[in-house]
This record gives structure tokens, C-alpha cells and sequence, in this order.
């Protein structure tokens, strides 16, 4: 919230705007608005950890992907090996 705003607004404008809300809404409906409000806000903090711990886990991942070395399909023989030899059967 902007604290510029709250700078301004002191305590008999305060209670005015409570008073205000109290006969708008009523004295039963307050508790309620505020229980409302206050899920609302751990929802959105719920998401929005999960939002940030999905990209961490996206960022390890890549960087993991990125950092390993690449690998032959099969390892490369330098070795020269002789054909092997065939053997004729006699008839």
C-alpha cells in the first residue's frame, strides 16, 4: 500500500471512514467481510509461492540441463582392431 496516502489520514478521519462502513454493512457483516478478505489474501500468497517455486524449480532444471555435459549415443573406440577371421568349413 502507498504510505503517502496513510500520511494523510489521521485518526478522526479514521474512525469516520469506520463508522462509515459499520452502517453500510452492519455489525454482522464486518466479521464476515474480514474473514472473507483475509482467505482471499492467503490464497493469493498461497499462489504466489507456488508460482515462484514452480520458476525456481524451472530455473534449477535448466540450469541443470545446461551445466551437463553432453554425452556420445555410444562411447568412440580409438582402438584399430583386425577383421575378425572367418573360417571355411571343408566339404
Amino acid at each position: 500500500m502507498n504510505n503517502s496516502i496513510l500520511a494523510f489520514i489521521g485518526y478522526q478521519e479514521m474512525m469516520i471512514i469506520f463508522l462509515v462502513v459499520l452502517l453500510l454493512f452492519g455489525a454482522k457483516k464486518i466479521p464476515e467481510l474480514a474473514r472473507g478478505i483475509g482467505r482471499g489474501m492467503g490464497e493469493f500468497k498461497k499462489a504466489k509461492s507456488e508460482f515462484d517455486r514452480e520458476l525456481e524449480l524451472g530455473e534449477y532444471e535448466a540450469k541443470k540441463s545446461y551445466d551437463k555435459p553432453a554425452t556420445p549415443a555410444r562411447p568412440v573406440s580409438t582402438e584399430v582392431q583386425p577383421p575378425a577371421k572367418q573360417e571355411v568349413s571343408e566339404d
